[in-house]
């Protein structure tokens, strides 16, 4: 299983920085020409000169200064998040007010050097700003409040964004660990099984003995190779099929024949690994076991739109009259696909009408990233 990372990225590169340095100063730019274009055009409508260049300077030193001024309203606004509403106000009430107000005296000084008092009835900047008070510092206290409403809605959305990441992560971990401990769960038990047949051969036929543990080193080389893959292409797991039959058909002898029927088009299909194996060791030890006459497998898979269905077919005793009994493999092996595929995976057992039984497998169709 390969490890998650740890942490999220959750400031900008030094790469994006600029970019979004110059994406803010675009807007509140375009924000001021707009701004600038309405007034020009009510005075107009109004019948008076429009003053474009004094409708300019006032929107552009307005709006330039609010946007040197959003890091500062980010800032309080991260401060007065955490404690409440009490410590929201205690924060934002005496910062709002003296936030606007050193906004409106920097911009009506601003406006009045670059523009003077043109037609307006006071000569000096004093009385420019008793003038302009009332109006000015209500718009300033009010678009502190909305700088500070939209930048805690955009850093709610961003924490958000980051709790969903986290939590995919987590349940993605989650996933990785319950498929790794089924999996040490299947291992041991087929590793056991083969081990007692070993044993069973080892003074009876000391050859066939040793030929099978060939086979099982060749099996657990392919197991140990795949350990950390939660999905493989099907010829692999055909691959890793093909030595576990070579082992059973040391021990069958001549009481077992196989066969694969496998479409040309579902070989690169993903399915997880080690998926065939406890349904072959199903039907070989509760449909062929027991069987005095030769008995047959036959593994097939196709596809079916965007189905990939396996199926293992064996023509042994059948399944038992008062339902099948499910071990560790087919348990085993549900589990496996409900956390890889949920309800989009199923597997069925259901009896042959000329005698046996088959095992089906309906999983949906991806082909496996090399």
């Amino acid at each position: 299983m390969e490890p998650v990372r740890e942490g999220i990225a959750l400031a900008p590169t030094a790469s994006a920085r600029p970019q979004r340095l110059a994406l803010a100063f675009a807007f509140w730019t375009l924000l001021a020409l707009s701004y600038t274009l309405s007034a020009g055009l009510s005075s107009i409508s109004e019948g008076h000169p429009p003053g474009w260049s004094r409708a300019l300077a006032w929107n552009l030193s307005n709006f330039w200064l609010w946007m040197a001024l959003v890091p500062l309203v980010a800032w309080l606004g991260r401060r007065g998040a955490d404690g409440g509403w009490r410590r929201f106000c205690a924060v934002h009430v005496p910062a709002g007010l003296a936030v606007a107000l050193a906004q409106m005296l920097v911009q009506l000084s601003l406006f009045w050097m670059l523009c003077g008092p043109g037609r307006m009835p006071v000569r000096t900047l004093g009385g420019y700003v008793a003038m302009e008070f009332a109006y000015s510092y209500h718009l300033a206290v009010l678009t502190y409040w909305i700088i500070l409403v939209v930048l805690r809605g955009l850093e709610s959305r961003r924490r958000l964004r980051d709790e969903q990441l986290r939590s995919a992560q987590l349940q993605t971990q989650l996933a990785q660990a319950q498929l790794q401990a089924l999996r040490m769960q299947l291992q041991p038990h087929f590793l056991f099984n083969t081990l007692n047949a070993i044993s069973a051969l080892a003074l009876a036929d000391p050859l066939q003995a040793r030929l099978m543990i060939a086979r099982l080193s060749d099996l657990l080389r392919l197991t140990l190779e795949e350990r950390h893959a939660a999905e493989i292409p099907l010829a692999r797991e055909v691959e890793f099929l093909r030595c576990y039959l070579e082992i059973q058909q040391v021990r069958f002898q001549d009481r077992l024949s196989t066969q694969l029927d496998l479409a040309e088009d579902t070989l690169r299909a993903a399915v997880p690994s080690m998926i065939l194996q406890p349904l072959v060791e199903n039907a070989l030890r509760h449909g062929l076991l027991a069987k005095p006459t030769p008995g047959r497998l036959r593994i097939g898979s196709r596809r079916e739109g965007d189905e990939l269905r396996l199926h293992v077919d064996d023509d042994g005793l059948g399944l038992p009259p008062d339902g099948p009994l499910e071990g560790l493999g087919l348990g085993n092996t549900r589990a496996r696909l409900k956390v890889l595929f949920g309800a989009a995976a199923s597997l069925a057992l259901s009896a042959k009408s000329e005698g046996g039984t088959r095992v089906e497998l309906r999983l949906p169709y991806r082909e496996h990233a090399a």
